[in-house]
């Protein structure tokens, strides 16, 4: 590993950092708080011995009076002379072994002094016990070093200096113990992010889901927090990072496959609370922005969510259509979003994964894919049922979603093998619940247009209109028309289409449009929204979803291709030819 990747990994995981850090520092705080203080006393000692006439008599003695301190080290701080302190304090509550446990004697090399030091709990009592134990020590030196025959002793001890009342105690150094405390949860936390990414096997990045699908990523979806409340975007008002995002991937839509396009579209993930259910829905509601006729398919039959969200019926709908209990026109439902339909779930039957692999399910997807430009699937996780591999056969292909942090590779992985075993094809992956800060974030929109939403803000005030009615050109208002089901008949004559099948449409700003008036968009039933074509061979050509050759050596169309009007939605009842 380099430097950027433990930067990389400090800046995902600064709170295991962090917590560590705020345990250590808690704990080294804690630990001097509880500790008993401890206060020392120390006394200083002299040892000589009898000094002759020469020099060499001199150098000796002083060699021997360092060999004797070494010694006299041990003797401070054995029992035998603790036993005769503390007969001479009178302090029968203490053993010999304990106040041998407080003593401490060093001596520096070369030298003849001897340090001694006693710790106790009350300085008072620490002072007293090196004064008495240094006196003690110089009555046995003296009778050590005397010879038994009689005379002077070979070496002598004096107390150089003797202890004082400590004012501070030794122990716990609360200052030293926190810093200490700091630098240990800074290393160990360091240590734990580091084994903690080591060991993580979610996915993070859209590399990893790349090499694990086989496909590239069509979409990274940010996190936010306001889908918890709102799953469906309404993407003209909506300038959000996710709503960005989703626009992102319409466009990618658009280039999956080139010369066969998809328009059946499965949206599924490997296990539930990855947010297959919230992207269908998104997914539909951007595409439906752009102009086309959308379906949304609840069938997921055993925990459907789209009719919740989209607050639409979910008691009559796909089930009832395979069991042969209601046809399409009975269950189709217009949302208040223009351009969008939905087939809800239905009854919940006991065995959705036979409903949706028989005949009758192909049938019922072609028939949508006559009726509307896009079909999209809203299928069951794949590992714990099979529901969507089954669905993922006879629509265009599947887009599959895995959770950021959240999805493991094996259970991705798992979730493309059982796509393949069946032959289903992945037409790409999603990458879901991103972070829009640090590590694996995607981009972000919301600097690009906060900058026009105060000057925005007056306008829209002013321009708004309830969501019943609908603005012509001219600025004037009117109810919006209810919207009534797509019906495969003929088409009716409209504007010319190119002979591959495909229909050509340009931007708004190569369009002619005559100069408004207020009679010019008065509603025609049979013109504003001409009904849906007989099949899907009839609307798309007999070469279906051929890519129109753009760049060959074929002369263009010499006139542009309008855009048929869109279909206003709304529950009123009311009517008005006038457009958006």
């Amino acid at each position: 590993m380099e430097v950027h990747d433990y930067l990389r990994i400090l800046q995902a995981r600064w709170k295991i950092v962090a917590v560590t850090t705020v345990v250590a520092v808690l704990a080294a705080l804690g630990a001097s708080l509880l500790t008993t203080p401890q206060y020392e006393a120390k006394t200083r000692l002299f040892v000589s011995t009898a000094s002759g006439a020469s020099v060499q008599e001199i150098y000796q003695g002083n060699l021997f009076s360092q060999q004797r301190v070494t010694s006299y080290t041990e003797l401070l701080e054995g029992t035998t002379l603790a036993q005769r302190t503390l007969d001479k304090l009178g302090l029968g509550e203490m053993s010999a072994v304990d106040l041998a446990g407080k003593v401490t004697a060093s001596s520096t090399p070369d030298t003849v002094l001897i340090d001694t030091a006693v710790t106790d709990e009350s300085p008072e009592r620490a002072r007293d016990l090196a004064n008495a134990l240094s006196d003690e020590f110089v009555v046995m030196a003296r009778e050590l070093e005397t010879p038994e025959n009689g005379g002077p002793p070979t070496a002598r001890v004096v107390v150089e200096q003797y202890a004082a009342t400590p004012s501070s105690p030794v122990t716990p150094k609360t200052t030293r113990n926190v810093a200490l405390g700091l630098a240990v949860g800074v290393l160990l936390g360091i240590a734990l992010a580091v084994l903690r990414d080591r060991l993580d096997n979610t996915i993070k990045d859209r590399n990893a889901v790349e090499d694990l699908a086989g496909t590239g990523v069509v979409g990274v979806i940010p996190l936010d927090k306001a889908r918890q409340e709102e799953p469906a975007i309404v993407f003209a008002e909506a300038n959000s990072g996710d709503a960005e995002a989703y626009r992102e991937m319409r466009t990618n839509l658009q280039f999956l496959e080139v010369d066969n396009p998809p328009r059946a579209i499965v949206v599924t993930s490997s296990l539930p609370s990855e947010g297959k259910t919230t992207t269908a829905v998104n997914l539909a509601l951007v595409l439906a922005e752009a102009g086309h006729s959308v379906v949304l398919v609840e069938a997921d039959l055993r925990r459907p969510r789209v009719s919740k969200y989209l607050a639409t019926l979910g008691d009559a709908g796909l089930s009832n259509v395979l069991a042969h209990t209601a046809s399409l026109e009975d269950v189709l439902q217009p949302t208040r979003f223009d351009g969008m339909w939905v087939l809800a779930a239905g009854g919940l039957p006991p065995n959705p994964s036979e409903l949706l692999g028989s005949a009758h399910a192909r049938e019922v997807i072609e028939d949508l894919r006559s009726r509307f430009d896009y079909v999209i699937i809203d299928a069951p996780p794949l590992l714990p049922v099979t529901d969507a591999a089954i669905l993922t056969n006879i629509a265009d292909g599947a887009l599959l979603i895995a959770r950021y942090g959240k999805t493991t590779r094996e259970q991705f992985a798992r979730a493309i093998g059982n796509l393949r075993s069946v032959n289903a094809p992945v037409l790409g992956t999603i990458l879901s619940m991103t972070p829009t800060k640090g590590r694996g974030s995607a981009y972000e929109y919301r600097y690009y247009y906060s900058s026009d939403k105060d000057g925005a803000a007056p306008a829209a005030a002013q321009t708004s209109t309830p969501a019943t009615q609908r603005v012509n050109p001219s600025g004037q208002t009117a109810p919006a028309a209810a919207q009534p089901a797509p019906q495969a008949q003929a088409p009716v004559e409209g504007p010319a289409r190119p002979q591959n099948g495909h229909r050509h449409v340009e931007s708004p700003a190569t369009q002619a449009y005559p100069a408004p008036s207020n009679d010019a968009y008065h509603y025609r039933a049979a013109e504003q929204f001409p009904p849906a074509p007989e099949s899907a061979t009839e609307r798309y050509g007999s070469e279906p979803y051929q890519a129109p050759q753009a760049y060959s050596s074929a002369e263009p169309l010499s006139r542009p291709v309008v855009h048929a009007p869109r279909r206003p939605v709304n529950d009123s009842g009311s009517e008005s030819g006038e457009e958006r």
